[in-house]
């Protein structure tokens, strides 16, 4: 199954596309979708969007999950960033992907053990966990951290699914 995972921000929100089948990961893509600091936030935000919408079409993926983000020391940035989010949300469920959130904690534990990881860690562990993959830069790193950690939580629901529905043929 092919998975984007997504970072958001509003000057950039990092990207990665990995496939997962079974417990095996493979690497497929990575980057990050710039906006202009010059230009006003709605156009931000549309640059946002068609960056999204180009990954989605580039690559095709089965499902999307996005890292939910708390920001407290400044109410405005904490407003954009919310926006940057709602974009990232947004575009994939707008091109009929299941699209999940999971807190930083949850994505740190999941690819590292630990839920209070630093960044290095959390960027070593990618590296290790998808060999030969080449990171664009710490945006697209924890892109693909998001999108480790929905191949893990989405394949036990899936399973689970399955297991569930076949119980309830037996019964």
């Amino acid at each position: 199954m092919r998975l984007l995972g997504l970072d958001p921000g509003l000057r950039h929100t990092g990207w990665g596309i990995i496939e997962a089948e079974g417990n095996s990961l493979r690497h497929l893509a990575n980057g990050a979708i710039s906006s202009d600091g010059t230009l006003d936030l709605s156009r931000r935000l549309v640059q946002l969007h068609d960056g999204i919408v180009k990954v989605i079409a580039d690559w095709q993926p089965a499902e999307a999950a996005v890292e939910e983000t708390f920001v407290n020391k400044n109410p405005v940035s904490t407003l954009k960033l919310g926006q940057a989010r709602g974009i990232s949300l947004l575009v994939p469920a707008l091109h009929g992907l299941q699209v999940e959130e999971y807190a930083p904690n949850k994505i740190k534990k999941s690819v590292v053990g630990a839920g209070h990881a630093g960044k290095q860690q959390i960027h070593a562990m990618v590296g290790m966990l998808l060999p030969g993959c080449v990171i664009a830069n710490e945006h697209a790193a924890d892109a693909l951290a998001v999108a480790i950690c929905h191949a893990h939580y989405a394949g036990s629901r899936r399973n689970l699914g399955k297991a569930t529905m076949m119980a309830g043929r037996a019964g």
